[in-house]
């Protein structure tokens, strides 16, 4: 594996490369040397090596930062993430929540089993052939399909990825606006999520799980667009539905409609 580290749009891994945007570029923040850190024991710990790509002063940094990750003082986040600025209000991702978003079919799935499980266990279908299929574009290795997914709490790319999946191709402009349909968003708290017995920190995510996370041991609240309340509240659980709320989706898009989740969120 690569690891470019620069002033790129936003942190991604892409087909074999982890492009790590710096918020203050060329300075780096220890929070952001954890994560390169987190990137190459991820990778090591599943066969792949890496090199790092970058400037010397970043490098010395990253040098001088070994001894501190080795002895395991791990940081928190800070408060707010900068390295995407993407969102027009936040201007950066906010850390006190994560979340994973989900299409309604889905969320039936989740809801009956009371579990949010991996691609394997969810799908039935091996590592091997989840990789081999053309949704997954971005060329995951075989191990990424084992682990359930989070982003920031204020983050859209989870419903970007529902609707992606649901359209078959990239979603333009009109369907993240007059087209926008959002998905289920299960949230945690992330100061309580780290703590899951199988809790992976691979630099790229917030953090991922391996397997399997049963909500009613973890999850704070669940979001379904009202429009799926008919459909879904049959499949909720006893013990799920004081975590259920049912919001209006009548944001003018995906980036409104993220905003209101999150601020929902930090009010209950």
């Amino acid at each position: 594996m690569i690891i470019k580290i620069g002033n790129f749009d936003i942190t991604e891994c892409w087909d074999g490369v982890f492009y790590k945007k710096l918020s203050n570029y060329p300075n780096v923040t220890k929070w952001e040397i954890q994560t390169i850190f987190d990137f190459i024991k991820y990778e090591e710990s599943n066969g792949r090596d890496c090199v790092i790509e970058a400037d010397n002063n970043i490098l010395e940094a990253i040098n001088n930062y070994k001894v501190i990750y080795n002895n395991n003082d791990r940081l928190s986040p800070p408060k707010k993430i900068t390295e995407c600025t993407a969102c027009p209000k936040y201007k950066g991702c906010m850390t006190d929540f994560v979340c994973h978003t989900t299409s309604l079919d889905n969320a039936k799935s989740i809801l009956k089993s009371g579990s949010l499980l991996s691609p394997v266990l969810a799908r039935n279908i091996s590592a091997e052939d989840l990789k081999n299929e053309s949704r997954n574009a971005a060329n995951d290795p075989v191990d990424y399909f084992d682990y359930i997914m989070f982003a920031w709490g204020n983050c859209q790319a989870g419903d970007r990825l529902v609707m992606e999946r649901n359209l078959k191709r990239y979603p333009n402009d009109d369907d993240l606006s007059i087209h926008f349909a959002p998905g289920i968003r299960f949230f945690f708290k992330y100061d309580k999520l780290i703590n899951h017995p199988n809790a992976v920190f691979d630099g790229v995510l917030p953090l991922k799980i391996k397997d399997e996370v049963i909500l009613k041991d973890w999850v704070h609240a669940i979001i379904i667009p009202k429009c799926y309340k008919e459909e879904l509240e049959i499949y909720v659980p006893t013990n799920l539905i004081t975590k259920v709320y049912y919001l209006e989706s009548d944001c003018k898009d995906i980036w409104q409609w993220s905003e209101k989740v999150y601020e929902y969120i930090k009010a209950l």
